[in-house]
């Protein structure tokens, strides 16, 4: 049997009509071709409405400013103990490297040449 042609026991004969998948990551729906395993087509899924009407939209907005605002507020103190997390990391790579023992000088790519 062919490579990339799909089996049909009922007929007992390769396939050769595309073939209809669903798509793992959008739902949507694919159309494969079983000759050169390649996607033909596809159809993105319908999405249903965010909201009923203006007002729902509305209060979402105003429910989202707070986590809005908790989130910048995590920025700022992420920003604050940027310095001191970099200072951590630095001393702990210092002290891994004093801990490996350095084997002579490394030949790099161009001095290979």
């Amino acid at each position: 049997m062919a490579a990339g042609v799909a089996y049909n026991p009922v007929m007992a004969k390769p396939s050769r009509e595309l073939f209809e998948v669903s798509c793992p990551c959008c739902g949507g729906l694919l159309k494969v071709d079983p000759e050169t395993r390649a996607v033909i087509s596809h159809v993105a899924p319908v999405k249903p409405k965010m909201f009923s009407d203006f007002e729902a939209a509305a209060k979402a907005m105003r429910d989202n400013e707070g986590r809005k605002e908790s989130i910048f507020r995590q920025a700022v103190d992420a920003e604050k103990n940027k310095k001191d997390l970099l200072e951590k990391k630095f001393q702990e790579a210092v002290k891994k490297a004093k801990e490996t023992p350095d084997e002579g000088p490394r030949l790099r790519d161009f001095e290979l040449d």
